[in-house]
């Protein structure tokens, strides 16, 4: 059954998110004074907002009569109406959904919000245009809100890996049954959102609750388009045709970025929290994985993501190093030697004892349970 992270806690007791928060705060509370209300269509709640006080809130993004805006505005409120010709919100108080950013997706993948959203990219991110960079930065930190009120509490699995595995290869496969058994034994998986080993990771959290042969008729569906090149369409029409055959899947974490938007979102991950910053979006992602992080076979990016986690292990700024495991030994001891440089960092600190190499995938789930206790 899909459900929402079981950790995730209440939001913050100012931030109103929902019609549903905003009926229920004015019932209950009978002020909205320093409330702070995020991307809610309030067009039908006039009446409300004229009879309620609203001295020191903050209304992000929120349609609203004439009338009332004057009215809450007299009251001391600020009000930042909603950008239009956007094809993203910038105030958004959640995370997005694979349907949400593939809207369309049967007239084109370039006719969804998720091409449109990277081609407004391009364009403003060329013409310096500091008010796009304002949207941006405001999109960006609102992403890492809703996502940390959604991650409070879980114990966080990072899943790294390179974009070109391909859909019906034995790695495919393996990295799917990685996220299948972290999400059963309770994890919440992180990827990075995109496709490959990424989408691995995110369809095997997405298989958890089904019987085991699920999975493997799943990879040799989606195995029909093997790669998001030459098609993007095909390739994630692929992966919707695999959630509505099996619609009841486990959720897990996408975190992307637009930076690589040549490189789409996965359909698998429940929850998706897209940046336009990368920066924002690496280090969010590994500070988040804090039950540990495996890295699966990849080239430049998951070399400097291992490093990037490294580091505050190393200097032990965030508390207690979490665990890390390599898997493949030839991979990350003969292609790309990783592994020898990250155990002598490690060496006489108490990140030695958190770091793990391991020649098979299946041998993840267990190095990293062992090295967590």
């Amino acid at each position: 059954m899909q459900t929402s992270p079981a950790h995730a806690a209440p939001h913050d007791e100012r931030e109103i998110e929902t019609v549903e928060d905003f009926d229920a705060t004015v019932s209950s509370r009978g002020t909205l004074a320093g409330y702070r209300v995020q991307a809610v269509d309030l067009t039908d709640r006039t009446k409300e907002l004229l009879t309620t006080d609203t001295a020191g809130a903050v209304f992000l993004g929120c349609p609203m009569r004439n009338e009332a805006a004057a009215k809450i505005r007299a009251d001391g409120a600020l009000v930042f109406p909603p950008v239009p010709h956007l094809p993203f919100d910038p105030y958004r108080g959640h995370l997005y959904t694979p349907a949400e950013l593939f809207a369309s997706l049967d007239k084109g993948y370039e006719r969804t919000p998720d091409a449109l959203a990277y081609a407004w990219f391009q364009q403003t991110k060329a013409d310096g245009d500091i008010y796009a960079s304002m949207l941006r930065a405001v999109h960006d930190d609102s992403i890492s809100d809703a996502l940390d009120e959604l991650l409070r509490g879980a114990r966080v699995v990072g899943v790294m890996g390179g974009h070109a595995m391909a859909r019906g290869t034995k790695a495919y496969g393996g990295a799917a049954r990685l996220g299948r058994e972290l999400s059963r034994s309770g994890f919440t998986v992180a990827t990075g959102g995109g496709p490959g080993a990424m989408e691995a990771a995110n369809l095997g959290a997405y298989a958890a609750p089904y019987e085991d042969a699920m999975l493997e008729e799943a990879c040799e569906l989606l195995a029909g388009s093997p790669s998001f090149s030459p098609s993007i369409t095909d390739w994630a029409q692929h992966a919707f045709e695999v959630r509505t055959r099996w619609p009841k899947g486990n959720h897990s974490i996408g975190i992307p970025t637009w930076f690589y938007g040549h490189e789409p979102p996965n359909a698998f991950a429940s929850h998706i929290a897209k940046y336009f910053a990368n920066a924002t979006r690496e280090d969010g992602l590994l500070a988040r994985s804090n039950a540990g992080v495996v890295f699966l076979p990849g080239a430049a990016g998951t070399v400097q993501e291992i490093f990037d986690n490294a580091t505050p292990n190393y200097y032990e700024s965030r508390g207690e190093p979490t665990p890390m495991v390599l898997v493949d030994r030839e991979h990350w001891t003969e292609r790309l030697p990783t592994w020898p440089l990250l155990r002598a960092l490690a060496r006489e600190r108490s990140m030695e004892s958190r770091i793990a190499l391991v020649d098979r995938i299946e041998e993840a789930p267990e190095a990293l349970k062992r090295l967590t206790h």
